[in-house]
């Protein structure tokens, strides 16, 4: 059997591992050990896969997230570095009345500034000036992080595999260019049924949001799937992410982008 073949398996396994925690909802064992040297590389190739069977099953691509970019919540997963995962429309909880917490594993709450595009990021230098003018408007957002790894014993090689730990996600309806405030300026307070539970600075996010975006752009053209005019981009946390189990409320302000909230349902079976 061929390097390509024994790596092909590999990927299948692990996403097939994935995939029985989304189908059983029961948290499974770490991919990293059935993925060995391949690391990041194969880690991607199997959010690929996961990917591609959402597709075949009808799921829609709205956008991208974008994963480990506080100090903070670096220290907590005891990771150096970004990640990517893709954003389907059926993630998108904005505005009911409460957020499922059947759908998720072991969720948590992350606040952050999501981008909407109107232009692609595929060509030319992915400098500031062209990310600033592809951005359409920004929003504040809550990602619901939820991982399918069992007690969130996770490396960045299973984070990425998992799709970049995504879950849900809810955005504001307060849009603002980024010619009315700086991403890199605001201020993030979370809280949690009125007790807060985070706080951060935009530029706790690789120093600032748009950098993220930047590194995102770049990473998703060398990957051979850039980002598109109307995509949504999470740009990752601005302070460290909190536990949301059932019955919790969460509110986020940022800045001048205003409040985000979460109701969780109340109970698992709801």
């Amino acid at each position: 059997m061929s390097t390509a073949d024994i790596d092909a398996t590999i990927v299948a396994i692990a996403a097939d591992r994935i995939t029985d925690a989304l189908r059983t909802g029961e948290p499974v064992e770490p991919v990293r050990t059935l993925l060995g040297g391949g690391g990041i590389a194969l880690a991607y190739a199997v959010q690929e896969e996961l990917t591609r069977r959402r597709l075949a099953a009808g799921a829609v691509v709205v956008g991208r997230k974008i994963g480990l970019t506080s100090p903070a919540v670096q220290r907590q997963l005891g990771v150096d570095q970004p990640d990517f995962g893709v954003l389907f429309a059926d993630m998108d909880v904005s505005g009911v009345a409460e957020v499922p917490s059947r759908r998720l594993l072991q969720p948590k709450a992350e606040a952050e500034i999501a981008f909407v595009l109107k232009h692609d990021l595929a060509e030319g230098d992915l400098d500031d000036g062209q990310i600033r003018a592809a951005v359409d408007y920004a929003v504040a957002a809550l990602e619901i992080v939820d991982s399918r790894i069992a007690d969130w014993d996770i490396t960045i090689t299973d984070t990425v595999a998992d799709n970049a730990s995504s879950g849900l996600f809810v955005l504001a309806e307060r849009q603002l260019t980024v010619a009315e405030f700086e991403p890199a300026d605001v201020t993030m307070r979370m809280y949690a049924d009125d007790v807060l539970v985070s706080d951060g600075k935009g530029a706790a996010c690789l120093g600032d949001p748009l950098n993220a975006l930047a590194w995102l752009a770049r990473t998703a053209r060398e990957f051979g799937n850039p980002l598109r005019a109307g995509q949504i981009v999470l740009s990752g946390a601005l302070g460290p992410m909190a536990p949301t189990p059932p019955g919790t409320r969460i509110r986020a302000e940022i800045g001048p982008l205003g409040s985000v909230l979460a109701n969780f349902s109340p109970k698992e079976g709801k």
